[in-house]
């Protein structure tokens, strides 16, 4: 058998030291000395990424007092994220920020900006604690970076997500405003329809209706689209379907304000036009309805 080689006589063997540890593998000690550095030095610190925020003139929707507060606690999330290695309080926190200060009108580009002004001011300051022992300085470096960045992206992804949210619900409110379901007599709803209808906002559309004639126990539904210069087929269909749902549910649907073009496309779907109760102009259409509900019409000229 091949006899392994004694090593020359006198050498010894001695444990790794922690400068001989494998890099991105910080030992805690160092993470505990990280921490501890950044804490000690928490006013100076702050104060010193205040200024940066009002030098590159970040968050100017926002107060002084506001900015102090919101930086200071910003700050403290960061150390005890970097202390736990742990994300969940900084996520929440990060969610809870955006809520406040989105309708104040702050964009990302300032939040991003101000996560990664607060990280190039706490490297700068390891950079000056450590600069005589480089050795150490890149242990420190090894710990702070990957979850400096991590942070970084955690707080952008908190905003991002938090501004399409609030998007969403602008979007969802406006399309609601688009779209009113009105009661004008007991059991009669009237739905006008102005502008561009896209499928989402036809699914909406046919969500709010059928939801106010279950709550308002509508018999008659008048849906106006006189304000509806074209509708292309997959809306056609939706529309058919909405009068369909409609009848379901015990209200009669009578569609006014029919273009050529939009006649043209029901038309062209296979839609029996005879079977669709339709009428000229949304007047004559509240009229009939009110025939419908046992209303008599009277004729303007004769009210004396």
């Amino acid at each position: 058998m091949a006899r392994r080689d004694s090593p020359p006589r006198g050498t010894t063997f001695k444990e790794p030291s922690t400068a001989e540890l494998p890099r991105n593998e910080a030992p805690p000690e160092l993470l505990r000395e990280l921490v501890a550095h950044l804490r000690q030095n928490r006013t100076h610190l702050r104060e010193e990424w205040l200024r940066r925020i009002s030098e590159t003139r970040l968050l100017t929707a926002m107060t002084k007092e506001e900015i102090f507060a919101e930086a200071t606690s910003v700050y403290d999330s960061y150390v005890e994220a970097l202390e736990t290695g742990t994300f969940e309080a900084l996520t929440s926190y990060a969610r809870n920020l955006s809520e406040r200060i989105i309708p104040r009108g702050v964009e990302t580009h300032e939040v991003i900006g101000i996560v990664l002004l607060l990280r190039d001011v706490l490297a700068r300051s390891l950079f000056a604690k450590y600069q005589a022992d480089s050795e150490i300085l890149n242990r420190i470096l090894d710990a702070y970076e990957p979850a400096a960045n991590r942070i970084a992206n955690t707080v952008a992804v908190g905003f991002v997500q938090e501004r399409e949210r609030v998007i969403r619900q602008q979007q969802e409110a406006i399309r609601e405003l688009s779209t009113p379901v009105l009661q004008v007599r007991e059991r009669l709803l009237i739905l006008p329809i102005i502008g561009v209808i896209d499928p989402q906002r036809a699914r909406q559309l046919t969500e709010q209706l059928l939801r106010g004639i279950r709550t308002n126990r509508a018999k008659v539904v008048v849906i106006d689209i006189t304000g509806v210069a074209a509708m292309d087929v997959t809306v056609a269909n939706h529309l058919v379907q909405t009068v369909e749902a409609s009848r379901l549910l015990g209200a009669t649907v009578i569609v006014t304000g029919l273009s050529p073009e939009i006649a043209q496309t029901l038309v062209t779907i296979g839609v029996d036009l005879g079977k669709m109760n339709t009428v000229g102009d949304l007047q004559g259409g509240i009229e009939q309805a009110e025939r419908l509900l046992g209303y008599k019409v009277v004729p303007s000229s004769e009210e004396r």
